[in-house]
């Protein structure tokens, strides 16, 4: 499956989970409650992967990790702040290029409209 209709269906669910939850909670339920309605869609979704740098020929996994992988495809960060930053959709751009995925979701849970929390940030991603 492309990644547009992977995240359509990730956007969706977001949408129910925050209709059905509500603003407020820790990103950790949020994410939980996430990847366990995507498995209820029949979507593949892997949590809590670390990120492998390659830098000066060594390979670290310390550090980072990513929320949702879906698919193998959409990398999904979860957030519940006050509001998104820059530095937000910056490191979700970092992930992206350092895992050559081409699709990301940023998703601030903790919005009164699901929609205003929702970023999509591309790596090249072919728009067909």
């Amino acid at each position: 499956m492309h990644e547009n209709p992977i995240s359509k269906e990730i956007v969706d669910a977001a949408f129910k989970v925050h209709t059905t939850l509500g603003p407020g909670l820790l990103e950790s339920v949020y994410e939980s409650v996430l990847a366990y309605e995507l498995n209820k869609r029949g979507l593949t979704v892997e949590r809590q992967l670390p990120v492998l740098v390659m830098y000066d020929g060594v390979l670290f996994e310390d550090g980072y990790r990513l929320d949702l992988l879906v698919e193998g495809k959409i990398i999904v960060e979860v957030k519940s702040i006050e509001q998104l930053a820059n530095i937000h959709k910056k490191q979700l751009l970092t992930y992206l290029r350092l895992t050559n995925m081409k699709l990301g979701l940023l998703i601030n849970f903790n919005e009164e409209v699901i929609r205003n929390g929702i970023t999509r940030i591309v790596n090249g991603l072919d728009l067909d």
